[in-house]
């Protein structure tokens, strides 16, 4: 691989990477080096890619972290890119060294660090082992009425049916026609026709909504949290643009959120405290195994 002797020129990607895989490539091997740079003896000719302070990179603190198939010009580039990233954050460590307090228990952190990642670790094991992830709707039903006063909404939600379209889209009359029938044929020659020419359409009728993320598809002040009661169902058109809107279902300010509205959260939370409760049986299990064992004492 070729390396530039220089660093403080400005490198810009090349090759067949695009800036913005180019940047994920850094963020992964900046991230892999950090962890991973090599101690102990190494080869004559394993070359020096920046020193800073007492801290030096080589090209082989690099090996594995390159793409197989990688151009010569792309890793020149990743690299002086790479080395410049590493001696910042080499400075910010060193600095970050020399103003260590005196009080600071590093080998107690790591301790703690390492033995919190281990638990995590073991934990994620076990809950992919032994967790039901299975929420039935009464259990969801279960849930949001022991819970539904904590999820007082603080902005008007609704569930609704919206297109913006262009005023000179092809078939705007039938559109018109379909929207104002109520037979399944025509509102799905509507969805076919907003697929092919409308700018924004929402047709879910289960989705939830903030009134403010439909609004922001219109005109200003044509639908506010405000006005919203008085413009249930409209069609109006501008310069560019009609529109097209009908409330199904409107849940004000200061209401409680409906199930629907919530169901994911309420999953979550579900979960996290199943996983919780059975993570504490795993510790009395293995606690009253340690004591039947004898594995344990308790100083007095």
């Amino acid at each position: 691989m070729g390396v530039s002797k220089k660093t403080n020129t400005e490198v810009k990607p090349g090759g067949a990477y695009s800036p913005a895989w180019f940047l994920l490539l850094l963020v992964l091997i900046f991230g892999q080096l950090l962890g991973c740079t090599k101690d102990g003896k190494r080869s004559k000719d394993d070359r020096k890619l920046g020193r800073i302070y007492d801290k030096t990179l080589y090209l082989s603190d690099m090996e594995g972290m390159l793409p197989e198939g990688i151009t010569g010009e792309d890793s020149t580039v990743i690299i002086n890119t790479f080395v410049r990233y590493w001696m910042r954050e080499m400075a910010l460590l060193n600095e970050a060294e020399k103003n260590i307090p005196k009080d600071l228990n590093l080998e107690k952190l790591v301790a703690d660090y390492r033995a919190s990642l281990i638990k995590n670790n073991y934990g994620n094991i076990v809950m992919n082992r032994l967790l039901d992830s299975t929420v039935t709707t009464v259990q969801l039903q279960e849930f949001y009425e022991k819970n539904k006063e904590q999820y007082q909404l603080e902005t008007p939600i609704l569930r609704c049916r919206f297109i913006k379209a262009p005023r000179n889209a092809p078939g705007s009359d039938k559109a018109q026609d379909w929207w104002n029938s109520s037979k399944g044929e025509d509102f799905a020659e509507l969805a076919r026709w907003c697929s092919q020419h409308a700018a924004v359409h929402h047709l879910q009728d289960s989705t939830w909504y903030n009134v403010d993320d439909i609004a922001a598809y219109m005109p200003q002040g044509t639908l506010t949290v405000d006005n919203v009661d008085n413009h249930r169902d409209f069609i109006q058109r501008d310069e560019n643009f009609v529109y097209y809107f009908k409330v199904l279902e409107l849940v004000r300010k200061k209401e409680i959120a409906p199930l629907s509205y919530i169901e994911s959260q309420a999953r979550k939370v579900i979960l996290h405290k199943r996983k919780t409760a059975l993570l504490e049986e795993l510790k009395d299990k293995l606690y009253e195994e340690a004591m039947r064992k004898k594995n344990m004492e308790v100083y007095e």
